[in-house]
């Protein structure tokens, strides 16, 4: 019995490293999106959140193109991160699907 309950433990503590791995290189992977003709950019790293955001200043005088080009960018980079997300959590578990098969 203690036997297996060492594996256990080894199989959790060998889980949480890559838990650990994952985390950092979510945090290390960037994500960009250009919209309108590269009017909107946005850039996200791999947990979705957003680290950067340039607008032409074009744009400023027309609020509803901007929110436009604004919504479908962020929309857009939060497929990609999720993507991402899916295909590295995927590649930790050795191919097993976790999300159901597609």
């Amino acid at each position: 019995m203690f036997e297996n309950m060492g594996d256990m433990a080894k199989m959790l503590s060998s889980m949480q490293e890559q838990a650990k791995q994952f985390e950092a290189e979510l945090d290390s992977k960037t994500f960009t999106v250009k919209t309108g003709g590269g009017m909107v950019e946005i850039v996200a790293n791999g947990k979705g959140e957003v680290i950067d955001l340039l607008i032409d200043d074009s744009l400023l005088e027309d609020k509803e193109a901007l929110q436009i080009l604004l919504i479908g960018a962020y929309n857009d980079l939060l497929k990609m991160v999720e993507q991402n997300k899916q295909n590295s959590a995927m590649g930790m578990l050795g191919g097993i699907n976790p999300f159901g098969s597609k």
